[in-house]
């Protein structure tokens, strides 16, 4: 591995020199009295077209010039025309010029100049990036809106080395969600999810977003716990113009849209995200099980009557997705203080059908020998309502404050209706999942940026988040009948309804569960330059702390029907009338519940973050430039649950760990720049990994399980990345990397009898991720035709390679929850890929617009290798998740200056979503094989999404007012 590295950064060398320039002019223009940048003042070479215009730093850069002496001439309105003679360009040298302009007179005193820095367009964020010390990759929100991206999920897919997973959760570099780490403004996000330590991107709406940065390498002033990349999203804060935009859209996805499906009630409300009060759980309940259960049949159904019996499904046409946006941008003055407000309200009602084909299957020396086999009908209705609304108050040239809050109301109704057969008990089996999830997602921050004076920068930020999540009445049953058996009748008997004397989860019954999570963050970060403050490049010293305090509960409760003595002439009835009150009456021949919770199915988590960062730049010269950071974090975690009316500690994990980081940047030439990084970062476990519960998945068949003994994994990382800028808006670069892990978290597949699987979170020995990442962006603006000038061809690859090395033995609970040491000899692969990597992922698009005529339209491609999705042992093979050829095709239409149509077409080929396990045990799927041969690999689960069709109308109310 060393020696590949070696190669890849001796061939970055190489590449790198081959394209040195002539020679280079750049530096800064400002006002000589106020100090200010002059945005758009404009530099030419005399005697010949190269020229620039200063950007909203008042920077400029002349690239190509020629070794020679020359007159340099600088204008801007209202100022007077400065020239600067003999300015001396040498070849592969850069001369630097930093000048400032006088007023011409008072004649134009009523010209005010005013701007905010431009941070989304395409230019702006490939500029960001060339500029930014670690390695980064991103995406403008322009690009997201030539793509029609209806959320930052869609839009992660256009960034190289990124993957999608299930439509929400984002993979860089071939590692799982838990890897990365996000952040909305600068302030960390809480994990969205109850099960896992994942942020799901699809919560963000495309149209808030300003831009999307990725660093791939770690510094000083980012966190520390990632290994696959550092997510930032910044959403918009300061308008250039009053506006008001809405936009609507209506969607049709194949196989969903005016088709017949089954689905439950939640309430009037629950369009809105909203459930009815009935659904929950009345405070009327004992809170222990152990309390509950000693009561009599009769009083425990006199409990079980307060659930309302709105079982029965109803069939509904599905109609089409409706989405609604409305944007409005003010800015004004209040005396000195110029105010800006960006608000965002967006509202979508979304549907998606499918029939998922389920098979399990008894894994013993014939292939394809079913154990169990379904068909899943699945429907499922969500429901968004989001809004944003930033403030900034620049109060003086040095001073700049920013208030933003995000609020996301979620509502996912989902309906499941599972037929098929328990095909070696000899079972026809008939199973309903009727599931609500509501999340309400809060984040607020105030924020203040300070220039204390020429030299010094100072900014703070502090917040608060909420995370709420609720399954209010998750109702679970599953009916059977023995396979061919026939009613007095000739008919096919009856199924019914399955009750066992101890509730599970797998069965029937009401499954409730609550988290909410708060975070309190507070940062401080500064910034001192050295020497000239007008250097383009001067030393600088950058300084921070941070502190995050984060509490979550988390409670759940399942109630599952028993019958007393013999109940067939109930239990073969439909599911609309099984539990009518005088069925769950709690006499002999009727029905009652027992509460299956247990104490250790709710917890209290406790998180104390602090850390501190210094970090400093050392200038080689004018080409070279070292950054040298120092990041340390402590972090102490804290995990309680009541047991027997008595709080327990169950974790108390508290670690301070130091991260070291280095960023070297060689300046080729203005174009080029050869990066290299190194990090030391880590990977804390999240309180769910943690906690000792078992969550049952409806749509797995599965059990899973936390690790209380779960460590925090330490990460060593190395990045080597080249890149060359064509133009302002043309990229190509290649980056190699290597990651070693120490103690990685892995899911792990517990050892268990028959054809049960429950997964729990372990530390493996040690794992190794690395990789080479190529992306390209090229513009055709110098083309004769008119036609090409307006494309843009956009791609990426990474082909990604990893290990994890399981060691002899691994640490976790069994069955009972009881901690224990696993000897992997003969139970599972002590060496695999880590779970959730993809070997290869491929992202390509081709962008036309044509501001003339107001037309655009872009083709998008993308596909991602086959991954682990469920990790196996020897028992039962691995799981894999197939690889989906994705096409997106995007048309708009701008009508005048206020009306813009826009037609998408979304997966296109609308290939399956395939899991497969891997019966041969080669590490692969080979193809789909349905012959009963020895190579045989299965699928597991296999449907399809559908192609979805949009048609978007955005229209912008009146004229829009430029800021003066």
């Amino acid at each position: 591995m060393k020696t590949k590295l070696f190669t890849i950064l001796l061939f970055f060398f190489t590449v790198s020199f081959a394209f040195a320039d002539p020679g280079t002019i750049r530096g800064t223009i400002k006002d000589a009295k106020t100090k200010d940048a002059l945005i758009g003042a404009t530099v030419l070479i005399e005697g010949t077209q190269i020229g620039a215009a200063a950007d909203v730093d008042g920077n400029f850069t002349l690239p190509g010039v020629p070794a020679g002496s020359y007159k340099i001439i600088i204008s801007f309105v209202s100022y007077k025309t400065k020239e600067i003679p003999n300015v001396r360009v040498e070849s592969g040298n850069t001369t630097v010029i930093d000048t400032e302009m006088d007023e011409e007179g008072t004649a134009l005193q009523e010209v005010v100049v005013r701007s905010a820095r431009v941070t989304n367009t395409e230019v702006a964020v490939i500029s960001e990036i060339k500029q930014l010390k670690p390695i980064a990759v991103g995406i403008s929100a322009a690009q997201i809106q030539k793509s029609q991206d209806r959320d930052a999920a869609a839009a992660m897919r256009r960034i190289p080395g990124v993957s999608i997973v299930d439509n929400r959760f984002v993979m860089i570099r071939g590692l799982g969600s838990r890897y990365n780490a996000v952040l909305i403004n600068d302030v960390i996000t809480p994990s969205s999810e109850v099960d896992t330590r994942s942020f799901s991107f699809d919560l963000v709406p495309s149209n808030i977003i300003d831009r999307m940065i990725v660093y791939k390498s770690g510094s000083a002033e980012s966190p520390g716990d990632f290994a696959g990349g550092i997510i930032k999203i910044y959403t918009k804060k300061r308008p250039e113009q009053n506006f008001i935009d809405a936009a609507a859209t209506i969607g049709y996805r194949g196989n969903t849209t005016f088709q017949n499906a089954q689905t439950h009630e939640r309430g009037g409300l629950n369009f809105l995200g909203l459930w009815s009060k009935d659904q929950s759980l009345s405070s009327a309940f004992p809170a222990r099980s152990a309390d509950f259960n000693v009561l009599s049949n009769q009083e425990r159904a006199s409990f079980a009557r307060l659930f309302p019996n709105n079982w029965a499904l109803k069939n509904v046409n599905i109609a089409p997705d409706l989405r609604l946006a409305l944007n409005i941008g003010k800015r004004f003055e209040i005396g000195n203080v110029d105010v800006s407000n960006i608000t965002n309200i967006n509202y979508s009602l979304t549907n998606q059908r499918a029939d998922v084909n389920l098979s399990l299957y008894q894994n013993g020396l014939i292939a394809n020998e079913v154990f169990e086999k379904y068909t899943d009908a699945s429907y499922q209705r969500q429901s968004r309502i989001g809004l944003l609304h930033n403030w900034t108050f620049r109060f003086s040239p040095v001073f700049t404050m920013e208030w933003k809050t995000l609020l996301n109301q979620l509502g996912n109704t989902e309906t499941v209706v599972r037929n098929g057969q328990k095909v070696i008990d000899g079972y026809d089996a008939l199973s309903y999942s009727q599931r609500f999830e509501n999340r309400t997602i809060v984040t607020t921050q105030v924020s203040g940026d300070h220039k204390l004076g020429e030299l010094t920068k100072l900014n703070w930020i502090t917040g608060y988040g909420y995370t709420g999540r609720w399954e209010p009445d998750w109702k679970r049953i599953r009916f059977q009948r023995i396979t061919g058996a026939t009613g007095a009748d000739g008919q096919p008997a009856p199924f019914a309804a399955v009750t066992p004397n101890d509730p599970t989860a797998n069965e029937v019954g009401h499954f409730f569960s609550k988290l909410g999570e708060r975070v309190l963050t507070l940062s401080v970060n500064g910034e001192h330059s050295f020497g000239n403050p007008t250097d383009r490049e001067p030393n600088r010293i950058r300084f921070g702390l941070y502190g995050e305090r984060k509490d979550r509960d988390y409670e759940n409760h399942f109630y599952g029907y028993n019958n007393i003595g013999n109940a067939s002439a109930i239990l073969t009835q439909g599911i609309g009338s099984i539990f009518t009150p005088e069925n769950v009456n709690g006499q002999t021949g009727g029905l009652t519940i027992k509460d299956g919770t247990k104490d250790l199915d709710s917890y209290e988590g406790i998180n104390n973050y602090t850390a501190a960062y210094l970090s400093g730049d050392v200038n080689f010269g004018s080409k070279a430039i070292l950054t040298i950071g120092f990041r340390g974090e402590y972090n102490n975690q804290q995990l309680h649950s009541y047991i027997v009316n008595e709080r327990k500690e169950l974790v108390n994990n508290k670690i301070f760990i130091p991260l070291p980081s280095l960023n070297f940047t060689y300046r080729v030439s203005e174009k080029q720049n050869l990066r290299l990084a190194f990090s030391s970062t880590l990977n804390r476990p999240e309180f769910r990994e943690l906690a000792p519960y078992a969550y049952y998945d409806f749509n797995l068949q599965a059990d899973i399980r936390g690790n209380t003994t779960l460590k925090t994994a330490k990460i060593q990382n190395l990045d080597a990345k080249w890149e060359f800028y064509p133009s302002a808006n043309e990229l190509i670069s290649v980056t190699g990397f290597y990651k070693h892990f120490k103690d990685p978290i892995e899911s792990f597949l517990l050892p268990v009898g028959g054809n049960g699987l429950a997964y729990t979170f372990i530390n493996a020995g040690s794992a190794e991720n690395y990789g080479v990442e190529m992306e390209v962006r090229k513009g055709f603006v110098n083309a004769v035709s008119p036609f090409i000038q307006n494309l843009t061809l956009v791609g990426n690859v990474s082909f990604i390679k990893s290990t994890v090395n399981l060691g002899e033995f691994v640490q976790g609970p069994d069955l009972g929850g009881e901690i224990q040491n696993y000897d992997l000899t003969g139970l599972t692969d002590k060496k695999r890929p880590m779970a959730n990597q993809s070997p290869y992922l491929i992202n390509a698009g081709v962008y036309y617009a044509d501001p003339a005529t107001g037309w655009q339209w872009n083709v998008l491609y993308n596909v991602f290798g086959q991954r682990i999705f469920a990790v196996g042992n020897q028992n039962n093979p691995t799981v894999y998740e197939t690889p989906r050829n994705v096409i997106d095709l995007n048309i708009s239409k701008r009508i005048k200056q206020n009306l813009e149509i826009r037609l998408g077409i979304q997966d296109i080929l609308n290939q399956p979503v395939r899991f497969a396990q891997d019966f041969n045990r080669n590490g692969k799927i080979d193809k789909d094989i349905t012959s009963m041969t020895a190579n045989a690999d299965q699928d597991i689960r296999k449907f399809k999404r559908g192609s979805y069709f949009t048609l978007t109308a955005a229209y912008t109310f009146g004229r829009r007012t430029v800021i003066p």
